[in-house]
């Protein structure tokens, strides 16, 4: 007997029970739908069991059938829990440790920004050491294509996205540095989607850069944007690189907190 069988000989029997149902939920959760021999395979259970356990789960609503006999998928029961677990996943609290973090770690401003229309708002702001712009407060607002942040909400977002943004009406101007036209605004943001970073230079107030990168929820859209700001010599000099991978790693971490993998990107 291997270390895993015996493993499992001293578990109490409810809790195999329990560990065996969750792990058909999760590979339901995964897949979508399942067939009893597609589960059998994946856990190694026999069918008969599977089959009385999946007759469990359907009683409560945990399961129900696909459609084809032997097939299943999650039931509404699963499908509410998962639905109210996820409306309590506040992307602003989730983002706050690692705000922290950074600020304390850079001396920068850091923000979190969510998409409200064709404008990015800021939901949270933490103070840095040094100068930081002063427009884009708490609350405030800016167009998508301007500035790191908001940027990196629309360049993460389908790229038919894109199009509807330009076709809504001009592109308002800032500074010299905004990129105001659809082909130089669609050129940036190629840029940016492939690097995974959004870069500002100037843009909304000149002197001044930010780094950006999305945030992603369970579904693999893009639902929040972190960014670092300060003077363009601290974030585009010799610490730029530096910057960049702190703030992908950082909105990668908040992604991953609100239940996002790779795997489900758009």
């Amino acid at each position: 007997m291997n270390r895993k069988q015996r493993e499992t000989v001293a578990q109490p029997v409810g809790l195999r029970l329990v560990e065996k149902a969750v792990e058909v939920l999760d590979l339901l959760g995964q897949e979508r739908k399942l067939t009893i021999a597609q589960l059998s395979e994946k856990t190694g259970e026999p069918r008969s069991s599977l089959y009385r356990l999946l007759g469990s789960l359907e009683k409560l609503e945990f399961v129900e059938s696909a459609g084809s006999r032997g097939t299943y998928r999650l039931g509404v029961h699963a499908l509410r829990l998962g639905a109210a677990m996820m409306a309590g996943l506040d992307e602003r609290e989730r983002a706050l440790p690692v705000m922290n973090r950074i600020r304390d770690e850079t001396g920068l401003t850091v923000y979190l920004l969510v998409r409200r229309g064709d404008h990015a708002v800021c939901v949270e702001r933490i103070e840095g050491e040094r100068v930081a712009s002063l427009a884009l407060q708490l609350g405030g607002s800016l167009p998508l294509h301007t500035g790191a942040a908001p940027r990196a909400l629309l360049a993460f977002a389908p790229q038919e996205e894109w199009q509807r943004y330009v076709s809504a009406g001009p592109l308002v101007r800032l500074t010299p540095s905004t990129p105001s036209t659809r082909q130089r605004l669609f050129d940036v943001l190629s840029r940016e989607r492939a690097e995974g970073v959004t870069t500002s230079d100037g843009d909304v107030t000149v002197g001044i850069a930010a780094l950006g990168a999305p945030v992603f929820d369970f579904r693999g859209e893009v639902i929040a944007a972190l960014s670092v700001s300060g003077l363009r010599d601290d974030l585009l000099g010799k610490a730029k690189s530096h910057l960049q991978q702190l703030v992908r790693n950082g909105a990668a971490e908040i992604s991953a907190s609100l239940g996002y993998t790779p795997d489900r990107a758009g």
